[in-house]
């Protein structure tokens, strides 16, 4: 989801501003180990759009990789800042469960 840019000099531990376009921060709570597995999905659901597109194949599945990895890093969904710890946890253990799925 595209944000306004306002707010964000407020708060850049939430906040990335490339461009003037202001993208959401990973949540800095999640454990490294789940961090780099969430990255790992993230990285191989790009590269599935990108190869999808080019083949001029349908990218669904490989958006729907993306969208799972980024709502467990916080950068989608729920603001993490609004969540307390348990809800936090739940986020990222459910996008990983639906994301190991899709290996299945």
């Amino acid at each position: 989801m595209r944000e306004p840019t306002t707010g964000a000099e407020e708060h850049p531990e939430r906040w990335l501003v490339v461009g003037g376009r202001r993208w959401r921060r990973q949540d800095p709570e999640l454990p490294s180990d789940v961090a780099e597995r969430l990255l790992s999905h993230l990285g191989r659901g790009r590269s599935g759009v990108r190869s999808a597109t080019a083949a001029g194949e349908d990218p669904a599945s490989a958006r729907r990789r993306v969208d799972l990895a980024k709502h467990g890093l916080g950068e989608r969904g729920a603001a993490w800042w609004e969540q307390d710890a348990s809800e936090r946890r739940r986020r990222w253990e459910e996008a990983l469960t639906d994301l190991d799925r899709l290996d299945d």
